[in-house]
């Protein structure tokens, strides 16, 4: 059974829409607005980041781009998360983050679960693979409750993939 339902192009969970970021969004984050429909500390260091990135690169405003993490029952933006479009040799990779005031609830895995098996439906692509930084357990487990298993590690970062079951097929 599906972890999202694709609506338009929302993806929608039991708890979460995962909405693509429009140019306004982005434009109040990197201005410092704060939007009514924005958690209180949203947004957070990454997601400025990803803000400016999507500014300067706006072919990153994709369905298969970077989506902004709604809370279903109050409306509000508490994350973002995103894949890194386009794959390169069949392996796209993503990103995310909850800010902190809605961490602990089980939405950045509830959020990678359904990036992750939307990346797995997209045309030319088997895995996704996202890097996490050792120091951060809790997004190392994040990943393990998304279903990426780690498949290799230096001193200070660990990465972690999911492969389709039949490449072959994409």
């Amino acid at each position: 059974m599906s972890s999202f339902s694709l609506d338009g192009t929302d993806l929608t969970t039991d708890r979460l829409v995962l909405r693509p970021w429009s140019t306004a969004e982005l434009t109040a984050v990197v201005r410092d607005a704060r939007p009514a429909h924005w958690a209180g500390d949203f947004p957070a260091e990454g997601d400025r980041v990803i803000a400016g990135f999507l500014i300067e690169a706006p072919e990153g405003l994709t369905e298969y781009g970077h989506r902004q993490i709604v809370e279903r029952s109050s409306g509000l933006v508490i994350g973002s998360i995103g894949l890194f479009w386009p794959p390169h040799d069949g392996c796209v990779e993503f990103g995310y983050g909850i800010v902190a005031s809605r961490r602990g609830r089980g939405y950045a895995s509830e959020a990678g679960r359904a990036i992750v098996e939307f990346a797995l439906s997209a045309p030319g692509v088997h895995t996704v693979q996202a890097d996490v930084e050792l120091s951060n357990p809790a997004s190392v487990r994040v990943l393990e409750k998304a279903g990426l298993r780690r498949c290799s590690e230096d001193a200070t970062t660990a990465r972690f993939r999911v492969t389709a079951p039949d490449p072959s097929r994409r």
